[in-house]
């Protein structure tokens, strides 16, 4: 049983929102991701999607997107985006799933998920310069470095803990201190996140810092494949 990882798939089935602003590499994205998904996925694998899952504006706008998920080899867990403009709390989203026959769908939120000795933690993260950090920026990092923290506890000891975030943690000249501090703290070494596109992918940190590995998963960044961790 392998575990996989893609961020920012940005499914549209029912609004059917264009992604060739961000260049031609988004042409027929879907069918290239659900063509090298089912290629590379088995039932048995899971796979965490770090965010921008679908474009949909509700759960309903949506439904025909989870469809599509469920469609495909394995287990899907879902981790909320920016852009995720349908996301509920978990029990009334796990409902409405459960209620339209979706089984092979669930959400990463103040939780983990222990797979193969692996602990999948994490939280969607936030952007800024710190230079530009107004108060509302800093009490939403603080909220989300909170969720990252009751994620990681949820976690078994004995596991490798990996975090995953939508917004990248680090880049350029901007690191968020207190995501780290909590990665630190619970000695997560892996580190995976989305959410740049375009240009912002050459920007990307990548590689190990402050005793962390960075990886980019955005779907363009990796091809629309998803990256065996």
């Amino acid at each position: 049983m392998s575990l996989f990882i893609i961020g920012d798939t940005h499914l549209s089935t029912a609004c059917q929102k264009p992604m060739d602003v961000f260049g031609g590499v988004w042409q027929n994205y879907t069918q290239k991701l659900v063509s090298n998904w089912n290629a590379t996925v088995k039932e048995d694998d899971t796979v965490i999607i770090a965010g921008d899952v679908s474009w949909g504006m509700s759960l309903l706008e949506a439904l025909e997107d989870f469809k599509l998920l469920d469609s495909l080899n394995g287990k899907k867990i879902l981790l909320k985006g920016n852009h995720d403009y349908w996301w509920e709390t978990v029990t009334k989203m796990r409902r409405f799933l459960k209620q339209n026959g979706i089984e092979t769908i669930d959400f990463l939120y103040n939780n983990s998920f222990e797979i193969s000795g692996v602990s999948v933690c994490g939280t969607r993260g936030w952007t800024l310069e710190t230079e530009n950090a107004t108060e509302k920026d800093k009490k939403i990092i603080l909220r989300e470095a909170s969720r990252l923290e009751r994620s990681l506890a949820s976690a078994k000891q004995d596991t490798e803990k990996i975090a995953v975030f939508h917004y990248p943690p680090i880049f350029e000249n901007y690191c968020c201190r207190e995501f780290i501090e909590i990665m630190q703290k619970y000695n997560v070494k892996r580190c995976f996140y989305g959410h740049l596109h375009s240009a912002s992918v050459k920007k990307a940190a990548k590689g190990e810092f402050l005793g962390i590995n960075f990886y980019l998963v955005s779907a363009d960044a990796i091809d629309f494949l998803p990256l065996n961790i």
